[in-house]
């Protein structure tokens, strides 16, 4: 799969699962093999397993699979697989844009735009989602009509913890229990996963409006920490982590707030997702 880096450079993003990913989802015997992983308690046995010192055996060889680089961690044991996974990053390796005019990604990701239609839908990857079924909240979902949706699409070699991308007061974390379909972007062409997986959302008060700010789990494990509950917040403080399993982060924004950087919004309506780092400038707040 193709994305672009912020230089507009063309990068292959590894994709290793996208043959299973075809077969599960579009086979007749993988559908039925597709039932049984998205369950929730599978789910709950394979965390349980990664959660244990037997799992740590599993490190070296995932690292080698994906073709991670671990420059920017600590050289450290790890006590289990989940402990690797959410490994916290060296200081300093991510550069936190500091202009407070500015929206800043809360994670590492591949992002993709969208506008929020008037009468509530829009499209992921081809698959058309509305905001009240997404939200499962009517009066909520009005407040973002007409503005804009931020998608970040964590794969196994991202960062897995992330960040909040504006300061402001936070609200409750209002939790969604559901499936846990991969959100491999071959999945996303063929179900409406967003709707169906767990997920949780907040929203944030602030000079960019009410932030809503949802994460996404995935299959096999994609278990979701936030850390704090209704607090003030600051940009680019620690909101939380995903266990294992490529996860997601969605941004709503309300309308009259955010003009998104030109490049990631031309990047997203050709269908190329933009490589993004936690911390980066990826749009600004209309005066």
């Amino acid at each position: 799969m193709l994305a672009r880096l912020r230089d507009g450079r063309a990068v292959e993003v590894y994709d290793g699962e996208g043959k299973s990913i075809e077969w599960l989802y579009n086979s007749s015997l993988g559908k039925v093999v597709l039932k049984i992983l998205i369950a929730p308690a599978i789910s709950h046995i394979a965390g349980k397993f990664l959660d244990s010192g037997i799992s740590k055996f599993l490190v070296s060889g995932f690292v080698k699979n994906n073709h991670l680089d671990l420059s920017d961690y600590p050289n450290r044991k790890y006590h289990s697989f989940n402990d690797f996974f959410t490994r916290k990053i060296t200081p300093g390796k991510r550069t936190i844009d500091t202009n407070p005019n500015r929206l800043i990604a809360p994670s590492d990701g591949k992002l993709s735009i969208f506008p929020l239609e008037k009468d509530s839908t829009f499209k992921i990857k081809g698959c058309d989602y509305t905001l009240k079924t997404l939200l499962r909240n009517e009066s909520l979902a009005k407040q973002y009509c007409g503005g804009w949706g931020l998608l970040f699409r964590l794969s196994v070699d991202d960062y897995h913890r992330y960040s909040y991308p504006v300061s402001g007061t936070k609200g409750e974390n209002i939790r969604l229990k559901g499936v846990y379909h991969t959100v491999n972007p071959r999945a996303a062409a063929a179900r409406s996963i967003y709707q169906e997986n767990t997920r949780e959302y907040t929203v944030i008060h602030s000079s960019f409006g009410d932030v809503l700010m949802m994460e996404v789990g995935a299959m096999l494990v994609g278990r979701i920490t936030n850390l704090h509950g209704p607090q003030e917040v600051k940009r680019s403080e620690e909101k939380g982590y995903f266990e294992f399993g490529g996860s997601s982060i969605l941004l709503l924004i309300e309308p009259g707030y955010l003009n998104p950087d030109a490049d990631i919004f031309k990047n997203s309506e050709e269908n190329i997702e933009t490589i993004v780092k936690m911390g980066e400038a990826i749009g600004s707040r209309k005066e």
